[in-house]
């Protein structure tokens, strides 16, 4: 797979999130909403830096893979059926030239999760939009959400979640001339964009009761109206408009995180076995390192400094 190739500015991590030992991104998946499949996995690895990390990656023994259970199907069925974005550089970003290459911080989460259940990075990867990603979970079309899926106990009744795996806040981009917006406060009689279904949502109400809100269904659409000067700011996940903002010079960040939203791997309801074989996965490519050499060439690409320290799992309420 060919490397996202980004402009290298690189940005500090946020005070504010370091303190909650992890990194600073928000947001809920502004995906497209296609269902149709797109395979993934395989040979691309090695183009991401991440050659040596898959080969070492971890693979569950088999006692682990109970019969009958949601990893014994899995792994009859030779690949892991992911919920994931096509459009969100960094964290899972399809390869316009290769079609099928998908790479970022969540996808390559959700590849290393297939090596341990198959073997082999093995995915089919299912674009949701925010609002049919538990209804993905619960019809069976797909086996995990990897999507900026915030953890909260709402979402929590009607499926499962694994993690937390990282920590997010909300933040705002401006058009890069705009000097009018430099707080939350400054929102207020303002247009600002959201992403449809996102914690942005309600949280610009609440913090800017005299916003005018403008959603839109993806984060390229937000984006591009931001850039056309259809909007004033864009409230979205800090790691989408880092990864925006990196690569558009029309575009800065102008408010840095302001809210904490943990990030789960969504699962099946009512399936505990499964919740707590892909948590003991999780922990363990937290403790061999490999989740911060992910995180490292992926969005350590374009923050300065080491690879955070993950969230603890089972760490929030619903987690």
């Amino acid at each position: 797979m060919s490397d996202i190739r980004l402009p290298r500015r690189r940005f500090p991590l946020i005070t504010a999130v370091l303190a909650t030992a992890s990194v600073a991104v928000a947001g809920c998946g502004s995906s497209d909403s296609s269902s149709d499949a797109v395979p993934g996995g395989g040979d691309d690895t090695a183009a991401s830096g991440l050659d040596a990390v898959y080969e070492d990656a971890p693979v569950a023994d088999d006692e682990l893979i109970l019969p009958e259970s949601t990893m014994a199907e899995i792994k009859e069925r030779g690949v892991l059926r992911v919920a994931a974005a096509l459009d969100a550089p960094l964290l899972s970003q399809q390869d316009p030239s290769s079609p099928e290459d998908v790479e970022g911080f969540d996808i390559d989460l959700a590849k290393m999760l297939a090596i341990y259940i198959l073997g082999e990075p093995n995915i089919e990867i299912v674009p949701p939009a925010s609002e049919t990603r538990e209804a993905l979970l619960q019809n069976g079309t797909v086996d995990v959400v990897f999507n900026t899926y915030t953890i909260t106990e709402e979402r929590a009744e009607q499926i499962n979640f694994a993690g937390p795996y990282f920590t997010s806040g909300l933040a705002v981009a401006v058009a890069a001339d705009n000097e009018d917006i430099s707080s939350i406060e400054d929102l207020n009689g303002k247009n600002v964009i959201v992403g449809a279904n996102t914690p942005a949502v309600t949280a610009v109400p609440e913090v800017a009761p005299g916003a005018e809100v403008t959603s839109f269904a993806t984060d390229p659409q937000a984006v591009q109206a931001l850039v056309q000067g259809r909007g004033d700011a864009y409230v979205q996940d800090y790691t989408l408009l880092l990864a925006a903002a990196n690569a558009n010079d029309d575009i800065k960040i102008a408010v840095q995180p302001f809210t904490e939203e943990p990030y789960g791997i969504g699962l099946p309801p009512e399936d505990p076995e499964f919740k707590d074989f892909v948590n003991t996965w999780l922990e363990e490519i937290e403790d061999d390192g490999s989740w911060a050499e992910i995180w490292e060439a992926t969005l350590g690409t374009v923050v300065e400094g080491d690879a955070p320290t993950p969230p603890e799992i089972g760490s929030v309420p619903g987690s």
